[in-house]
């Protein structure tokens, strides 16, 4: 099982990242926290998850321990898959996922795409416990944010990123085009000011 990877940055889109080890390429899924902090190109070191299925082996590669730490327990709840659990961590820091489960916030929890009220509800239900036991300080210095900076090609691959997400086409269209997008925005600019509408 491949629990860590360091090598050469081969290709970076937002979803997965192909990292040159020794010649061989390693396709790995991330989620946009960790897209954000990736340099686009040079050396990078990121956690792994394995996913076993009976027909594919998926790999999943995290900036940060506490991310992959709170994928794996994601998966632990009933209904959350891996691409759940990536569209979770895409939408929200790991430190605030923890504290969010940790004090059963339904609400802030809801607002994720792919998550309404009962998975919500199941989700601090099933870890809130667990959450409470985490140091909150450690998990939140680990997380990864959204302020780095990623070279991109705008509308198109953030329409394409907001449908990854769990959003709607058209609902993804209309948030973009009440936009107003400057020439030499970056996807990732464009990206967070969609999110914060859709997440409101």
């Amino acid at each position: 099982m491949i629990a860590l990877l360091t090598g050469q940055l081969a290709y970076k889109s937002i979803g997965h990242v192909i990292i040159d080890v020794g010649g061989v390429g390693y396709r790995l899924i991330v989620p946009l926290t960790t897209f954000y902090q990736l340099p686009d190109q040079g050396e990078v070191r990121l956690h792994v998850h394995t996913h076993v299925k009976e027909d594919a082996i998926h790999l999943y590669g995290f900036l940060t321990m506490a991310e992959k730490e709170m994928f794996v327990v994601l998966l632990s709840v009933s209904g959350v898959g891996p691409r759940l659990a990536v569209n979770i961590l895409s939408n929200i820091p790991a430190g605030e996922l923890c504290a969010a489960l940790a004090h059963a916030d339904i609400k802030r929890l809801a607002t994720l795409p792919g998550i309404g009220k009962k998975t919500a509800e199941r989700l601090a239900l099933e870890l809130q416990d667990k959450m409470k036991r985490l140091a909150p300080a450690s998990v939140s210095a680990e997380a990864a944010s959204f302020s780095a900076p990623s070279a991109g090609n705008p509308c198109e691959d953030v329409l394409s990123a907001l449908v990854n997400l769990g959003y709607k086409e058209t609902q993804a269209r209309k948030v973009l085009d009440t936009l107003e997008i400057p020439s030499q925005a970056s996807t990732e600019g464009i990206l967070k000011a969609a999110l914060k509408i859709l997440m409101k």
